[in-house]
């Protein structure tokens, strides 16, 4: 994520309603869409600062070189995400088979903002595959020694960053309104068709970058 979080994680468009979507929008997207990447944003947030504030207190550089526990964290975190990617990878829908949606984002037409901006906050917490990133952003910025400002800022770009997924088509709805839709149909059919494989390319690359710093981490 930087880490970037899971981009199945966005709701579906429809014609009739407007929420946030990783590939679209629905009819009442003016308020839902703004409370599920807010919501989204403030979660990445929470969850990066108590690993800053977790790894403050417990010495993660030392001398300018991360600490072996937070090695040892990041060690684990590339792992899972390795086999999440694996799993991703060999379980995409293969020919002509339709991807199979979540239940959630099956029902999500239906939710108000309270309901969307509640689900993009769990998404963002409880998902292990989304928690493992954060987790890993925020511990490769703790593990540079900069000052509480420095890290501040680092984590504030990094929630930026990692809010595009569900916050572009956002923008995209209420820049282009109706003249988007075809546009945001598009992204929708193509990442609901591709999302398996676009989280096992996510997954790997970044679980590969966290056993390389971990392995860094050792050697250093």
């Amino acid at each position: 994520m930087p880490p970037f979080p899971d981009s199945s994680n966005c709701p579906k468009s429809s014609t009739r309603t407007r929420r946030p979507s990783g590939a679209g929008v629905t009819s009442i997207g003016r308020v839902n869409g703004p409370a599920f990447v807010a919501s989204w944003a403030v979660a990445l947030a929470v969850v990066g600062t108590i690993v800053l504030l977790i790894s403050s207190g417990a010495s993660a550089s030392s001398n300018g070189q991360p600490a072996t526990w937070l090695s040892v964290i990041k060690l684990l975190g590339g792992l899972a995400l390795v086999v999440v990617a694996y799993r991703a990878y060999h379980r995409r829908p293969r020919g002509d088979a339709q991807p199979r949606l979540p239940s959630w984002m099956r029902t999500i037409d239906r939710f108000d903002a309270r309901r969307s901006a509640g689900l993009a906050f769990a998404l963002a917490v409880v998902n292990p595959k989304n928690l493992v990133l954060v987790i890993g952003a925020a511990a490769a910025i703790a593990q540079t020694g900069a000052s509480t400002g420095a890290q501040a800022g680092a984590l504030a770009v990094f929630v930026i960053i990692a809010s595009l997924g569900p916050g572009i088509p956002v923008g995209i709805y209420f820049v282009m309104g109706a003249r988007g839709k075809h546009i945001l149909d598009g992204l929708r059919a193509w990442m609901a068709r591709e999302n398996a494989v676009i989280m096992a390319v996510i997954c790997l690359l970044i679980g590969v970058k966290l056993i390389g710093d971990a392995i860094t981490g050792f050697t250093a």
